[in-house]
């Protein structure tokens, strides 16, 4: 059973008491910035902050006596600020509240439940991240292809697609040069890896040997 360290109501607060828990806040925070600069490349200065956020946070809680309510209420009037940053991931958003779970525990005095939960949910990001769980598979591609204006990309690539292709799926058609060219953009899936190349040399031979870029299936939007 997790319990606190703090004195019921938090009326009266020891320096000793106070000073665990800061420390305490501190060091999860110290292990949820490592768990995200593990995940790939990440700036000092959102290390830094995931570091210090479950301290402030711890500080808020403390200071309106643990009451959930009015520390949601201040911590609620803090995060305005985001409204005037650059809008981040949806991986540095969680990370984010991640901290700040945290702080609230420790703030509240349940260091116990602070470091188990910290272990186990930077155990699973981190396994999460290592498993394919939510990879696109690498058959899936996107297919962008610059045509002349004088073809129907409509028609003109049908018996490339069948030959090659599991499926096609057309998105989106742009003008470029002035509207003498199209650019078709589409998201395939391979019949087979290893004839990608194969694809490509046709297409080039049926678009004047203009340009073909086939990229990694790229994510609409990771942003919340």
């Amino acid at each position: 059973m997790f319990t606190g360290i703090l004195n019921e109501g938090m009326n009266s607060l020891t320096f000793m008491e106070g000073a665990i828990c800061t420390l305490t806040s501190l060091l999860l925070g110290a292990w949820i910035a490592i768990v995200y600069a593990i995940q790939g490349n990440s700036s000092k200065q959102f290390r830094i902050s995931l570091v210090l956020l479950p301290g402030l946070v711890q500080l808020v809680i403390m200071m309106v006596n643990g009451n959930l309510g009015t520390g949601v209420a201040a911590l609620g009037a803090f995060s305005l600020v985001r409204f005037r940053s650059v809008p981040g991931s949806s991986r540095e958003i969680v990370f984010i509240f991640f901290a700040m779970a945290i702080g609230l525990a420790s703030g509240m005095g349940y260091l116990s439940f602070a470091c188990f939960i910290s272990f186990v949910i930077g155990l699973a990001t981190l396994l999460l991240y290592k498993l394919p769980f939510g990879n696109i598979p690498t058959t899936k591609k996107d297919l962008h292809i610059t045509i002349p204006e004088n073809l129907d990309y409509t028609q003109i690539f049908d018996d490339i697609f069948a030959r090659y292709l599991k499926q096609v799926e057309l998105i989106k058609v742009k003008t470029i040069n002035l509207g003498s060219m199209f650019e078709v953009y589409y998201q395939v899936t391979l019949k087979d890896v290893h004839e990608e190349k194969a694809m490509i040399d046709a297409i080039r031979c049926r678009n004047g040997n203009l340009s073909v870029v086939v990229s990694r299936r790229q994510v609409i939007s990771d942003e919340l």
